[in-house]
Formats: structure tokens, C-alpha cells, sequence
């Protein structure tokens, strides 16, 4: 394994989204941390993704729930890959 500085965390095992802790470029490949278990996750950001921003972390398809926190957070609106940039333009509320 590469000893890479991280630029996501993961914060539950089962999340469907990190969250970045620095600028991320599209193409670049890039390692998150799981904070419950320190496990590495490595993919490539598909999108440039902004510091605190969201990053998919598995291949959704459109009006299915995102995990994250442990909990549902939300529902895509678009299809989703590995490596996304998840935001308000493909993600809403399951409140209403």
C-alpha cells in the first residue's frame, strides 16, 4: 500500500460518501481514511471536488439512498460512479 497523504474521510464503515479534506482534481487518484477502523479506500476522483465537499464512494443509480453518518442523508438524482462529486446537483433530501 502507498503511504500517500489521505484527502478524504470516511466517517461510518458502511457510508457511501467521504468527505474531502483538501482540494481534489478531477483524475486524480486519490486515499481516504475510515475513522472507525483506519481502513484505506483508494479511487480516482472523476470531478474536481471542493475542500468539505462530498466524494461517491460507490456506483449508485438514480433515486436510491445515500449513507452517510451511519444514517440516510439523502437520495440521488442522477446515476452515480465510483469517484463523483456528490453536491445539490445530483443529491436531495429524503426529509419531504
Amino acid at each position: 500500500m502507498t503511504n500517500q497523504q489521505h484527502k478524504f474521510l470516511i466517517h461510518e464503515t458502511d457510508d457511501y460518501v467521504g468527505v474531502a479534506t483538501t482540494p481534489i482534481e478531477g483524475g486524480e487518484k486519490v486515499v481516504g481514511i475510515n475513522m472507525k477502523n483506519d481502513a484505506q479506500v483508494n479511487l480516482v476522483a472523476n470531478d474536481y471536488i471542493p475542500l468539505g465537499h462530498k466524494i461517491s464512494l460507490v456506483d449508485l443509480d438514480s433515486n436510491q439512498s445515500v449513507i452517510e453518518y451511519g444514517v440516510q442523508v439523502g437520495l440521488t438524482t442522477t446515476k452515480w460512479e465510483k469517484g463523483d462529486y456528490v453536491h445539490t446537483h445530483n443529491i436531495k433530501t429524503a426529509r419531504w
